[in-house]
């Protein structure tokens, strides 16, 4: 079985490729007008086709289109889960057209690498955008595989992103980890003793 593999980034290319590369004959497409800015995508995927030339790696990129990408996901609003379900179906979309035209067999993501991603949402985005293509999507789920790729791509010095793609991923990036450092903050405050004086010692 032939398959092209949609790739979001050089880090989530690692293990994922690595499971659908035994016995079978698996080429990679880059396929990510979600991200933003031009500067993101260009580093994002010459990270990615870094590392396939020196792994010998078949890298097909399609046209960088964010205004495509925005018409697409118009519709979801403020909705985020609305928004990334329509990005998945979009990205693994182009894939799957990409997929059909060549003689591909099937189409996988590497999406489901990510604990950040939903991937029921993708799994359901992949079948409906590939029964229209009219090419057999195959569903994974790669989660249990994250922390061997972080390990990997920090080995290997690769650029590792903070945040999905997309500007409101971003913003919503910022935000979480806003979050999650005043979460810690109180934590540590709540943990202290009762009669300590946390600026007995300023002068």
């Amino acid at each position: 079985m032939r398959i092209l593999l949609h790739a979001c980034c050089g880090p989530c290319l690692l293990e994922p490729y690595d499971a659908l590369a035994e016995g079978t004959e698996v080429a990679v497409c880059y396929a990510n007008p979600n991200i933003a800015p031009a500067e993101e995508y260009v580093r994002r995927r010459d990270t990615l086709r870094a590392y396939a030339a020196d792994a010998g790696i078949v890298v097909t990129e399609l046209p960088y289109e964010p205004q495509r990408w925005a018409e697409a996901v118009a519709g979801a609003g403020d909705d985020r889960a609305a928004r990334c379900r329509a990005c998945y179906e979009l990205r693994i979309g182009m894939v799957a057209t990409e997929a059909a035209r060549c003689g591909y067999d099937a189409v996988a993501t590497t999406l489901t690498v990510s604990p950040y991603q939903d991937p029921v949402a993708i799994r359901e985005a992949g079948e409906a955008a590939c029964a229209r293509a009219g090419i057999r999507f195959l569903p994974t789920d790669f989660r249990e595989r994250y922390p061997e790729a972080t390990r990997r791509s920090r080995a290997l010095g690769m650029y590792r992103q903070n945040y999905c793609g997309c500007a409101p991923s971003a913003v919503e990036a910022d935000r979480d980890r806003a979050q999650r450092r005043a979460a810690r903050a109180s934590q540590r405050r709540d943990t202290l003793p009762q009669d300590a004086d946390p600026g007995r010692h300023q002068r």
